[in-house]
Parts: structure tokens; sequence; C-alpha cells
């Protein structure tokens, strides 16, 4: 293995985490771009594209294994242009030639190794490589080897296949509108029925959650099925509901005394994680524990709530307001070595404490995974409190004490690395839930939080002609913004403006879907992930499938339809319809895959309540007709307030003047508004009755 500090390639004037660690590898890595491809078609060599992210561990695997070789290395530079990317950085690129590996493989995950012709098609690829035959798999150095003696022996085969290959990613892209336009009926809340009898079919009853091991926390199909309960009031969503979160709340994916989640489960039971915390499962999870708090006012989840977002200010947030990407799995190269505990530690940090907080937790001698306890929730407060002889407020109390302990002494071990890059779509996802905290529970430090991070983005992500950049890092802003980028931005600009009633961000929001409409939008339905500006790659990516994220075409409807509602203008609603066009019915049969469009499915059939409060917000008057509107969790709603009745930016508050002088609340439903009132009760009245 080399030297680390013996080589410097490319890769060490990028500011990616991930692009950094490997900017000593022996391997001359170039970046996407134009060097690297013009370099490709001078020398008439393939591409050896590997993409991949910060916490990822098998990306670290082979990095240790392979690219820190010197002779793997000399193969590389020798028979290819080896390019690195940051998949987070280049969600086109990844969603392109993780299309590709798919396609060849029948499976696709990272690190993801791709070999491409000089002009970017690809012609072979995989995933991981062992450095030496084993797992069935051949070796990475026999993988190049055999590349190479075929771009060398028979170039015009490989040339023909990358150029078969391309038209498939090609008609995949561009046959997802055509499917939809096919699909195009009218649509009705028998798909959101359906959607609920597949959720059933497919629930994990005992653990929660859908599907075994490994399992996914699945924030937007919760989502969805909280809206389900709203809407219809059956209690079978909402049971789905209760026991996925009480699950996961208790389990060992959730750091039961840091806050946060990490990435997934690799088994059913949500014991055991894979320890990666990455910045947007712990914002969707946020959101979702917060809809469910308002919709149940179970105080645990509250607590999953507040230990979230206080996680993420301590140790997400950048020394420039925003937050950052992720956390690894590994410190030190041991995956989980941060988090884990033995009985002696406990012991050590907790005294006479310890007996209680191991029984609560399932700290053992012997351990719950290789020798080591990951801390899960498996006894209740009333049922330590009488096995300990304490009353159950008693139990609490020492439980919290030992928490914060523990924490303390965990603090001060190794810690994972962080990618600390600010990804606009990302921080998009985390600006909600701390803004809509900030009002469901009296948090006014969560609202500041989003400001400051809202205000960062968009100074310095937005460039002078109002394009939106993905990336910051050490200073500079890169890579041209992608649809969710956009979509998310403006989703959690909504939520901060909803918060605070401060009109700039509704301004911004609505200024970047203005963009999406012009530079993203498919005459076939829907939208691009990439812009009219954006670089030519092979094809166009429009990705529609719901992953661990929204898919850009889903948020952006979504956030289409509550525009449309704020404004009135039949643009938003007409082409969030043209959207949904593209997935038709596919949504009630599988709920898991297009969870999202779900929810912009319902908030399509609506009907939409459009609450205005004309009034200081600020004033104690129109708190209290704020207070009805958003103290309960009502999804199909709209809120606008403010007192500049014909100089707001916010078309739901034109015309709207105050009753002689008191704050007063205008509720629209349907093109048809119910008389103006100024007390709470009425209000309250007039919301339940619609």
């Amino acid at each position: 293995m080399t030297d680390r500090t013996s080589h410097t390639n490319r890769l060490a004037r990028e500011t990616s985490p991930y692009l950094l660690q490997h900017a000593h590898n022996p391997v001359d890595w170039y970046p996407w771009g134009p060097e690297a491809l013009e370099k490709a078609r001078a020398e008439g060599k393939p591409i050896f594209l590997s993409i991949g992210y910060a916490a990822c561990h098998w990306c670290h695997v082979m990095e240790h294994e392979s690219f820190e070789d010197e002779e793997t290395a000399a193969d590389l530079n020798r028979d290819f242009v080896p390019v690195k990317v940051d998949r987070e950085e280049r969600p086109d690129l990844d969603a392109i030639y993780m299309e590709a590996v798919q396609a060849m493989t029948g499976q696709g995950g990272w690190p993801m190794s791709v070999f491409l012709t000089p002009d970017g098609r690809p012609f072979y690829g995989g995933t991981y490589f062992p450095n030496t035959r084993r797992y069935g798999m051949p070796s990475f150095r026999d993988v190049l080897a055999g590349v190479a003696r075929a771009w060398r022996e028979d170039r015009d085969s490989v040339e023909s296949a990358g150029s078969q290959l391309a038209e498939h990613i090609g008609s995949q892209v561009h046959g997802a509108g055509s499917q939809g336009a096919a699909a195009r009926v009218g649509l009705d809340a028998t798909v959101l029925d359906a959607a609920v009898v597949a959720l059933e079919r497919q629930f994990d009853a005992a653990n929660g959650g859908w599907g075994g091991a490994p399992k996914f926390p699945q924030p937007m199909a919760i989502e969805y099925l909280l809206r389900e309960h709203v809407r219809t009031g059956d209690q079978r969503p909402l049971a789905m509901v209760r026991r996925t979160l009480d699950k996961m709340a208790a389990g060992g994916i959730y750091d039961q005394i840091g806050g946060g989640f990490h990435r997934y489960a690799t088994d059913a039971i949500w014991l055991v994680p894979h320890f990666e915390k990455m910045l947007y499962d712990n914002g969707q999870l946020a959101r979702v524990y917060l809809h469910a708090y308002q919709v149940t006012r179970a105080e645990r989840y509250r607590e999953v709530v507040e230990e979230t977002l206080d996680y993420a200010v301590r140790e997400m947030l950048t020394p420039d307001a925003a937050f950052a990407a992720s956390q690894d799995a590994d410190t030190e190269g041991e995956e989980g070595k941060t988090y884990v505990w033995t009985l002696a530690e406990v012991n050590d940090v907790l005294g006479e404490d310890a007996p209680l907080f191991a029984a609560a937790y399932d700290v053992t001698e012997r351990g719950n995974w290789e020798g080591h306890s990951i801390l899960r929730r498996i006894r209740d407060d009333d049922a330590l409190a009488g096995q300990f002889g304490v009353n159950p407020a008693e139990v609490d109390r020492r439980l919290r004490s030992s928490r914060q302990r523990l924490l303390e002494r965990r603090n001060a071990r190794p810690q994972p690395g962080r990618d600390d890059k600010v990804l606009a779509a990302w921080n998009g996802l985390m600006l909600a839930p701390f803004a809509e905290a900030s009002r469901v529970l009296g948090r006014d430090d969560y609202a500041a939080v989003a400001t400051r991070a809202a205000d960062f983005l968009l100074t310095a992500l937005i460039d002078e002609n109002g394009r939106l950049h993905r990336s910051w890092k050490d200073g500079r802003a890169s890579h041209n913004g992608v649809l969710e980028d956009y979509a998310n931005l403006a989703d959690g600009l909504l939520a901060l403006y909803e918060a605070t009633f401060e009109e700039r961000w509704f301004t911004a929001a609505r200024a970047l879907m203005d963009r999406v409409l012009e530079h993203f939008a498919d005459a076939a339905g829907g939208f691009f992930d990439t812009s009219d500006e954006h670089e030519k790659l092979i094809t166009r990516p429009k990705g529609v499938q719901d992953n661990a994220t929204p898919a850009g075409n889903s948020m952006a409807t979504v956030v289409l339809l509550r525009l449309a509602a704020w404004t009135g203008e039949a643009r938003y609603r007409e082409a969030a319809e043209n959207a949904l066009a593209l997935v038709g019915r596919l949504p009630g049969r599988h709920p898991t895959a297009f969870a999202q469009w779900l929810v912009a499915i319902g908030l399509a059939l609506g009907p939409i309540d459009e609450v205005a409060v004309a009034g200081d917000p600020s004033s104690p008057e129109a708190k209290a007709l704020l207070d009805v509107a958003l103290g309960q969790y009502r999804p199909l709603q709209v809120v606008a307030a403010g007192s500049g009745s014909n100089g707001t930016v916010v078309p739901l508050l034109t015309d709207r003047p105050q009753l002689e002088g008191h704050p007063t609340a205008y509720l629209c439903r349907q093109f048809a508004c119910q008389r103006p009132v100024t007390r709470p009760e009425e209000l309250a009245e007039q919301l339940n009755r619609a």
C-alpha cells in the first residue's frame, strides 16, 4: 500500500470531502469535467468512472484495497483515464450511470464502477470489486485487464455496446413521460385507498415498517399514511404509523443518547443500524414525528423531534449556519465504534445508576452485537419502576441524567468523520422541520436556526441570475442545482414562511419554482432533473421514482400545488397535473416507491383550505387565529398572514382587510369563501366543518 503523503492528484483542488479523501491516492484521478474527457479523446483511452460518497463504508474499503495500491494504480493510470465523482454533488451523473449498471448487472449500489468510451457512453460496470478473487467475484485488477484487452482488441464491439446501452438509458428516461401519458386518467381517491391496502399487505405488524432486512425508515410512506388518517378518519393507517414510529424510536436505528437516526437497520427489528447518519433522513424523520405528535399528542414523538433537531444543531451545523451532509458509519476504520457500549463502560460512567440504565437499554455482559451493546429501549418507565421499586417520574429523571453523562463520555471518544459540504436539496429537507417545530413546539430557537440557514443558502448558493448551485464547501459554490435542489429548498422556504410569515421566504420559494417551470419543464409532462442550461450529457435524466429522498418531480409537484393555492395561478396547477401524468395509478400499486407522489395526489384531489389572516402576525389576536389554523395537523391547508392587504407579495392576502380594526381570518375552499371571522372559536368551527 502507498504512503498517503507521497502522491497528490487533481482532486486536491476540489472541495468535496469524498474527493479529497482520494486526493493522495497513487491513482491519477481527475474530477468529472472537460479536462478528463479531452484527455480520453486525445489518447483514445476509456474512462474508468468511480462514483461514491463520503459516508459509504464499501467505498472506503475499495479505496484502501485498490486505489491506495501502487500496482492497481499503475494499471489504472496506464490503460484508463480515472475519474472520481461524489454522487451527492452530481446526482445527474449518478442517475445516468446507475441506470447503466443496473441494466448491465441487474443491481446497483456504491461504490459504482463504470467503464466509459471517451465520449461518456458506458459499456461495462459494477459496484465494489475486491482486490483479490473472492465472494465469487473477479479481482479489480482482473477486471481492469479484461476491459483494457477488450478495448485494444475489439474496440468496435465495445463502442457498439456503449451505443446500445446509451440508447437504452435514453429510452428509459424519456419513456417515463409516455408511460404516464398513456395511463393518464382522472385521478380519484381510489389510488389513495389502493395504496393503503398495498402497504397493509407489506407491513411488518410485529416490528413496524415494510419488508425484511435491511429495513429502511420510509418517512414518505409514513407521511402519506398520516395524511390518509386525517383525510378519512380510518384508524388502520394510523396504527401502521404508530407501530413503525414506536419501534424505530426504541430501536438501535435511533441514537438513544445523542438523538438522530442512523441510515437504516441491517436487520428486520431495527436493532443493528448501518451507523452513518444522513442529513436527509433526519430532516424527513423529524418532520414526520412532528406531524405524528400533532395527531396523537404522544410525548415520545415530541421528544424524538427535539432530540433529533438538537442533534442536528450540535453535530451537523457548519460554521456558515447551514447543515453538513452526513456523518460516517466508521470511526477509525471500525463501523459503529463511537456508538456502542460494554457493560463495564456503563458501570464506570453511571455507578449506582448503571443497573437501571442497563435494564432499560439492553446493556449486558454478552452484548447484543459483536460483544458490544447497541442501545435500544426494551422496558418502559412503568416496568422499570416496578422492577427497581421507585416511581416512574424518578425512573425518567435518572435515565435522563444517565443519557447525558454517557453522551459526555461518548463525546470524548474518537468521532466519525463528517462530510461538511452543504447541499441545497438536503438543507431544504432540514429547513422544514425546524420551521414547523418552531411554531408547533414553541421553540423560537428553532426558527432562528432555520432563518440563519435559509439566509445563508439564498446568499451563497444563488447567483446574480437567479441560478441555484447545488453545493457549498470551503467558501465556494459549485455544480448546477438540479431539480431536487430547487424543489426541496422551495418546500423548506414555504415551511419557514408559514412559521414566520416573513414574505421574503415566500418570494424566494416562488422564484425558485418559476425557474423550474422555465428551465426544467418537459413538454411531455413533468420535469427533467437538469436544466436547459446544464452541461450536455449522454442523456438528460428525468427521475420519477422516490428513493431515500423524494424524486425531484414528486416534490416539485407538491410545491406547485401548494403555490397554486397561495397564488390562485393556474400555471402552477397545470404544471403539477402534467407531472402527475408521469405516474398515473402506479403509486396505488407500488406505494413505497412512489410515496411522495401519493402526498401529491392527495393535495391534487384536495380540496385545499386557504386560510388568510389579515393583521400583524405577532399581535395576540392574530396569534390566536394562527394557533387555531396551525395548531393541529392540517395537511390540506395553506396559511398566509400579514397586515399589508394590498402591499403584499402573497396573493392570498390581497384585498383582505381587517374587520373593525381586528385581525381577521378568511377561509376559502374550492373557489368559495366563508364569511370573515375575528374570533378563534369561529375559525375553528369553520375549519372543522370544512
